[in-house]
């Protein structure tokens, strides 16, 4: 079955069907596009939302939140896939269907024209063919009429022999003039037959099916194919990048699976353990047997003054200082080490510098004509400088360190009320002798210092005092960058090592 052949006379409804079929196509165009266009959204959203909630700075070192950060990383990827599916529909689908739609439009349009035209010129000479069937008609007609007459004459006993001849000869030329038309319309008739047999039989089989050329049927054949092949693509492009979808997937998951609860706690710990003994009992006070902590301007009574429970509040951080000393011993112990560990490198970077210049010297020095030995002098000085710069503060901060570890033990008797936090307020023998055996006996100062910077003694146990005031040392820095002192003023507590100088 073709269209040629059953579909002869319907060219209205091929007319229809063939623009259905290209308003089908350019339908699909458009709905690809809308959908790369929410692909292109939905990409756009995920970014911004990755680059909303992603962490800029220094890398997570705790499991659950570096694991955020890779889902929103995986993310991202996954957003350029949507990216990539809105790109392949658009070059695939849209803009190939275009092209091929404009060609479609302009082929149907010729075929369409090319019937048009055979249907016109069959139409033209059936018109002929009608005037030349009338013609013979008429003619005829007046010759059966001039006949009847040149009969009716001849029996007429009135008519002369003239008249009798004279209407013999009209209708003779008459049947003469309605043969000449009767041979006019058979031969019209015959050529019209032809045509339309033409136009029926291989014009229309031509431009409406596929038996000798691409014409009609197989223009929208080869349309729904080609509609076929684009609903295909629709579901091949985005299964070409399930793969790397997956992947980004699987790394989500993988990322969840990656987090240590356990490993994060101890890293926790290590992060913020400040190396202290927990405060001890605060000792009873009796008040009620008349005694009252003695409040003197003397070095030799000092005031009872409560250790301090965390030295390093929250709202007032001491003042950094270069040894670290105002961290907790444990965390000091790292950044030193950190510190350390950062010097080595840029040391080892300005050595590895140091032996390349040498060597480009000495290459210089062999073959002049590459270079100027001199012009690397100032190189290598700096170089020497930096070196011996970086070395000392290597050797600075190992020495830091090892105070640091040296002293961990003492350092963690800071917070020992028992220890260093309480000073019992030992009162004259002579005055209070019935009570001699509840107080520990007068603390005296073990040396003198300078304060060389004034001090905010903001956290408890600790005291303030101000920049070249003099000090009596209570007890000594045990590593942990804080030692006990005593003002004129009787105020007693910890102060940084750093911030004082011993005096003779």
């Amino acid at each position: 079955m073709d269209w040629g052949t059953d579909l002869w006379d319907q060219y209205d409804h091929i007319d229809k069907h063939t623009q259905s079929g290209l308003d089908l196509l350019e339908r699909y165009i458009k709905f690809v596009k809308e959908r790369t266009e929410v692909e292109q959204n939905y990409a756009k959203q995920l970014r911004s939302l990755t680059k909303k909630y992603a962490k800029r700075g220094s890398k997570e070192e705790f499991s659950n939140h570096a694991s955020f950060q890779e889902i929103l990383n995986e993310l991202n990827d996954y957003a350029g896939q949507r990216e990539l599916i809105a790109e392949n529909m658009i070059t695939g689908i849209c803009v190939e269907l275009t092209k091929y739609l404009q060609d479609l439009k302009q082929e149907r349009k010729t075929h369409l024209s090319d019937a048009k035209k055979a249907q016109q010129n069959l139409e033209s000479t059936f018109k002929h063919l009608e005037s030349t069937k009338k013609r013979f008609a008429k003619e005829w007609a007046e010759a059966d009429k001039a006949t009847q007459q040149a009969e009716k004459t001849e029996n007429d006993l009135n008519a002369t022999k003239l008249d009798v001849e004279k209407a013999k000869q009209h209708a003779h030329a008459r049947t003469h003039t309605a043969e000449e038309c009767r041979n006019d319309y058979a031969a019209q008739l015959q050529k019209y037959n032809k045509e339309q047999n033409f136009f029926y039989y291989t014009e229309i089989p031509q431009i409406f099916n596929t038996k000798h050329t691409l014409k009609m049927q197989d223009m929208d054949e080869r349309r729904i194919r080609r509609l076929a092949e684009g609903y295909c693509q629709f579901s091949d492009i985005e299964k070409k990048v399930l793969p790397i979808i997956s992947k980004c997937l699987e790394g989500i998951t993988t990322a969840g699976k990656k987090i240590d609860e356990k490993q994060d706690s101890i890293l926790f710990i290590e992060q913020h353990k400040s190396g202290f003994e927990r405060p001890a009992d605060v000792e009873f006070e009796d008040y009620t047997q008349g005694i009252k902590p003695a409040t003197s301007d003397s070095s030799l009574h000092p005031p009872k003054v409560r250790a301090k429970l965390w030295p390093f509040s929250k709202k007032n951080k001491p003042a950094a200082a270069e040894d670290f000393s105002h961290l907790p011993p444990e965390q000091r112990k790292k950044k030193l080490q950190a510190k350390i560990d950062d010097i080595s490198k840029d040391l080892q970077k300005a050595q590895d510098q140091s032996e390349a210049l040498e060597k480009m010297k000495g290459v210089y020095e062999q073959n002049p004509q590459m270079g100027d030995p001199s012009s690397l002098e100032p190189q290598i000085t700096e170089t020497a400088q930096n070196i011996g710069r970086l070395r000392g503060e290597l050797a600075k901060y190992e020495t830091w360190l090892s105070e640091a570890v040296g002293g961990e033990e003492s350092s963690n008797a800071i917070n020992n009320n028992t220890q260093h936090g309480v000073v019992a307020a030992e009162q004259p023998q002579h005055v209070y002798s019935e009570f001699d055996d509840e107080f520990d006996d007068v603390e005296s100062p073990i040396g003198q210092c300078m304060a060389l910077y004034t001090f905010e003694g903001t956290s408890e146990g600790t005291i303030s005092i101000t920049e070249g005031e003099l000090l009596s040392i209570m007890e000594e820095d045990k590593g942990d960058g804080w030692m006990r002192v005593l003002r004129a003023s009787g105020e007693e507590g910890y102060i940084p090592s750093a911030y004082v100088k011993h005096t003779p």
